[in-house]
């Protein structure tokens, strides 16, 4: 079997076994959404996917009018509005890890449009990643962070990264995100 295959079928079993575990939350999530702000439950936003090909991302609605709502405010601390986007996983647009995917308009404003950018678009982006865990906002770090991923990927590496983020769902990110700084300074955890 090859590397990819066996990739997309790691995907495949993690996203259908994430919706079957998260299902009932993402009932109580859907009801708060409509109970504190009403319809639309689910946010859709073009990004860009594999091969540069565009995609439609599906996330929990957190914001009305450019401002987070109080549901959105626990969903983002918890990563929980990103749930539905298993149901990426499973059509294929995206992978359990991977680098964070990007609006045509992000790769622009970053200058991540040349080819010599195309490692990150070698694999599918992923509902979290090495740049999502560790909270990285310098644009070098993230990418530094995504090359790490598309050359070095492994199931175990992975498996790491999934246990870390259902530690975010239920710990928070902040609290997370300071035990992996403190755990792996520097970034050691993948050098």
């Amino acid at each position: 079997m090859s590397r990819s295959t066996a990739h997309r079928l790691f995907d495949v079993a993690g996203a259908l076994a994430g919706l079957t575990v998260f299902a009932p939350a993402m009932i109580v999530i859907a009801a708060a959404i409509l109970i504190d702000d009403g319809w639309p439950v689910f946010f859709r936003q073009e990004r860009i996917g594999r091969h540069r090909r565009p995609f439609n991302i599906i996330k929990f609605r957190s914001m009305r009018d450019s401002q987070i709502t109080r549901a959105g405010r626990l969903l983002r601390a918890t990563g929980l509005d990103e749930v539905p986007q298993f149901i990426n996983i499973v059509r294929g647009d995206m992978s359990a890890i991977g680098p964070r995917p990007l609006t045509a308009q992000d790769i622009n404003r970053l200058g991540w449009d040349g080819p010599e950018f195309d490692f990150r678009w070698s694999c599918r982006p992923g509902l979290t990643g090495l740049a999502q865990l560790l909270g990285s906002h310098a644009n070098e770090d993230a990418l530094t962070l995504d090359r790490v991923h598309a050359v070095r990927w492994s199931p175990t590496l992975d498996c790491q990264l999934i246990a870390w983020s259902f530690a975010v769902n239920a710990f928070g990110k902040a609290r997370i995100r300071r035990w992996l700084r403190v755990r792996y300074p520097g970034r050691g955890m993948v050098t």
